[in-house]
């Protein structure tokens, strides 16, 4: 929708001779609308990114970094489905014409390169293209 400047309605309301009251309340009407509120201005959106936050009591997972993907499959399936269905994508992928010329060949590859459309066929929804760091913790909040 075009923005119009107040003045310029003033102009063509004053151009219909419309009544000089009638007139004056209009346009202080519209200049109270057009100011912004100044209680109202909005922060900047923070940036935000997908953590996996992994449950360790035991200490039983190494000291060193790990990546991965956010993914969801459907909630009546099991998660031990889940690197079958991105294979069973990747496989799709690969024998169309885009996935001759460049193949996916390991599992990033897949989930950063393959259309969702062969992950929709079997249900499974990539949250994060690109890995994330996977954190672990021994799922205790310390004594302050």
């Amino acid at each position: 929708m075009p923005k119009i400047d107040v003045s310029k309605v003033a102009e063509i309301l004053k151009k219909n001779q419309i009544d000089p009251a009638l007139l004056r309340r209009v346009i202080e009407e519209m200049n109270l609308a057009v100011q912004p509120d100044a209680g109202e201005e909005k922060p900047p959106a923070i940036k935000k990114q997908f953590v996996f936050l992994l449950s360790d009591p035991d200490g039983r997972m190494p000291k060193h970094d790990f990546v991965g993907w956010v993914l969801q499959i459907p909630e009546e399936e099991s998660p031990a489905t889940t690197l079958d269905r991105v294979f069973r994508s990747s496989y799709d992928f690969n024998t169309t014409q885009k996935g001759r010329l460049l193949p996916v060949k390991t599992v990033g590859e897949a989930i950063e390169n393959v259309p969702a459309k062969f992950f929709k066929e079997t249900e499974v929804w990539v949250k994060t293209k690109t890995p994330v760091l996977v954190i672990k913790t021994d799922n205790d909040i310390p004594k302050e």
